[in-house]
């Protein structure tokens, strides 16, 4: 009875995982997605938990009140942390999933190593090589999304870098290999923690080199691990809802992370490999170029005066966290007849749909996020394009310069519109290392400042104003 039960319960938790998934493809019904998701969540735990081999119970709650503890904090970060808070969670998993593997390994071997077989070896090998270093990079991802001082957050390249990465990853492979052959002979024992050491290794040797440019492919890339981490250690305890939801996990990440190399015109290999948001060792483009500032009253009237406006937001907005503000500016520019519509780049702040989350945040009707392939076609009809904290995904360089780190990704066509605002904190390089031509074009006009306090500005000049045309 409780066997049929359990199975059924895990029927219903699949579903709600997929249903979950689907729902948060549309804003309307995302937050129907979550709690699908959370739901679905809580049947497994409870699904797994009333099993009758299930004895340790009170180390159960002892790691449900310790997921309370840490996962509580983790809720409350600013949204402009989310992105290192998300690659945390991709770390718990992938440690999670190495322990588990480890602590099934020797148990096993313990009870004489019948239940090694090469199918379960071959699952337990993936899940520590794909757990621990899912750990390990995604700890370092974060450590750069957070720009911590220990942790460089330009990439790190040296010599031999890419054949030192591959060979340790060959390696740990061949390891693994004598592993799944020969699960208990006398050395079995020693050489497994050497692959788990190759495996926590290969994960900070995998991040160093990437630079802040390809953060959002490498949040994706880490979560897809995260999920095929989950699938091998749902083989390891014939679990077959983690099975499903690992899957359901990894396929989503590797959609995603697809996704996000198509927008940016890089492959995998190029992101893995490529050191992209490297800092540029040739000449600046800033040298012998000034910056032309405007006022807040000169940039207001422009605004109130023009038909289209389009807003490209950027990191320096989520920093800023000025999208509440920006929703204001939106509204008073509304009232005046205006055409508002926000340029949403693929890869703008630091993970997917980073931009989405804060406009909808402040309840920017959705129908006026613009994707970038979309907006594009209209930018010479654009009278004022207002770029709000963004660099890179607005630098018109990534078209012709074969020398730039940002060669070849695909741009939202600021430099076409008739003129552009920037709202920029400093006179600070992008993520990416390098000046943005677009700042020293004639058409551009600088409002250096905090993107929350500059667009306040903005909207009180406009309140002030209170003519609509």
């Amino acid at each position: 009875m409780t066997h049929s039960l359990v199975q059924f319960t895990y029927v219903v938790a699949t579903a709600l995982f997929v249903f979950s998934l689907h729902w948060m493809n549309d804003p309307k019904t995302a937050r129907r997605g979550v709690f699908a998701g959370v739901a679905a969540m809580l049947l497994a735990v409870i699904a797994t938990w009333i099993q009758p081999e299930v004895v340790h119970h009170g180390w159960i709650i002892v790691a449900i009140i310790a997921g309370f503890v840490v996962g509580i904090p983790l809720s409350m970060v600013p949204l402009t942390a989310v992105p290192q808070r998300t690659a945390l969670s991709h770390a718990f998993g992938g440690l999670a999933a190495g322990l588990v593997g480890t602590a099934k390994y020797y148990l096993w071997l313990g009870e004489g190593g019948a239940e090694l077989t090469a199918f379960r070896m071959t699952a337990i090998i993936a899940e520590i090589l794909l757990g621990f270093l899912t750990f390990t990079g995604s700890l370092m991802a974060a450590g750069k999304l957070q720009e911590l001082k220990w942790i460089p957050q330009r990439p790190v390249t040296y010599p031999g870098q890419n054949v030192t990465n591959i060979g340790l990853l060959i390696v740990a492979a061949v390891i693994g290999i004598m592993l799944i052959v020969s699960p208990t002979a006398a050395w079995a024992p020693k050489l497994f923690p050497v692959v788990i050491g190759l495996a926590l290794v290969f994960g900070v040797l995998l991040i160093i080199p990437i630079g802040g440019a390809d953060m959002p492919t490498v949040i994706s890339i880490l979560n897809s691990y995260a999920g095929l981490s989950a699938v091998a250690m749902g083989f390891v305890l014939d679990n077959k809802l983690l099975i499903t939801a690992g899957a359901l996990d990894g396929s989503s990440g590797l959609i995603l992370s697809i996704i996000m190399c198509r927008a940016m015109n890089r492959s995998f290999a190029n992101v893995l490999f490529g050191a992209f948001g490297q800092v540029q060792t040739a000449k600046q483009l800033g040298e012998g170029k000034v910056y032309k500032p405007e006022t807040i009253e000169g940039a207001s009237q422009v605004l109130e005066q023009a038909n289209l406006v389009v807003i490209i937001p950027g990191y320096g907005m989520a920093v800023a966290q000025a999208q509440h503000k920006v929703r204001e500016l939106y509204d008073q520019l509304k009232k005046r007849g205006v055409t508002v519509k926000f340029a949403i780049h693929p890869v703008a702040g630091r993970m997917p749909g980073h931009m989405n989350v804060l406009l909808a945040e402040a309840d920017i009707p959705y129908t006026d996020l613009v994707e970038m392939g979309d907006i594009n076609p209209d930018m010479p009809q654009c009278d004022v394009a207002l770029v709000v904290g963004a660099n890179d995904v607005v630098n018109p360089v990534a078209r012709y310069d074969k020398t730039s780190p940002i060669y070849g990704m695909p741009i939202i066509d600021a430099d076409k519109a008739k003129t552009v605002y920037a709202i920029k904190r400093s006179k600070n390089p992008g993520f990416a290392g390098i000046d943005n031509e677009l700042y020293f074009s004639d058409k551009t006009w600088m409002l250096f400042g905090d993107a929350k306090k500059v667009i306040g500005d903005l909207v009180k000049q406009l309140t002030d104003s209170g003519g609509i045309h």
